[in-house]
């Protein structure tokens, strides 16, 4: 009654370039949503005001930072949150010049103000916790798995537990 042993993740047999392929896909899409973030809050931004208050501005800033945050703990690295940030700003401040005509997408109002802004320290929040979860990460992977690889021999894994 031996126990059987399960094939390897579909990671640990991809080919180096496929696993090149897919990363680069990943941050292309993630690029792609901060683009599209951008140009929906740059024309959707003074939907929502109550008040005075820029809630829909503010709900885009927050969405950003969210973002940013995330794709930087799901991807692992710090550029994982960069990604979408830059493609927020391209967006965001690109439609935020003026054109040859003189009109703008982003007005100078409090809403398109507290968008501008609040958005770009979103942004940086997003990015700034990316970095506070990756450098833990990174941190705990060099004391508990002592930095080996999971296929080499001398480090943990599957060709470790194998002996």
């Amino acid at each position: 009654m031996g126990i059987t042993q399960l094939p390897p993740p579909a990671a640990e047999w991809a080919s180096p370039r496929a696993q090149a392929f897919i990363t680069g896909g990943a941050y292309a899409v993630l690029f792609l949503l901060g683009l599209v973030e951008g140009v929906l809050g740059s024309f959707q931004y003074s939907r929502a005001v109550f008040g005075g208050v820029p809630l829909a501005a503010i709900g885009f800033a927050l969405a950003i930072g969210i973002t940013c945050g995330l794709a930087g703990w799901a991807m692992g690295t710090i550029v994982g949150a960069l990604v979408p940030a830059i493609g927020w700003f391209l967006a965001s401040f690109g439609l935020a010049m003026p054109v040859a005509g003189g009109s703008v997408i982003i007005a100078n109002t409090t809403a398109g103000e507290w968008y501008l802004y609040a958005g770009a320290v979103c942004a940086l929040l997003g990015v700034g916790s990316a970095l506070a979860t990756t450098g833990r990460s990174a941190a705990r992977f060099r004391t508990v798995g002592g930095g080996g690889s999971r296929t080499s021999p001398s480090g943990p894994g599957p060709a470790h537990d194998r002996g």
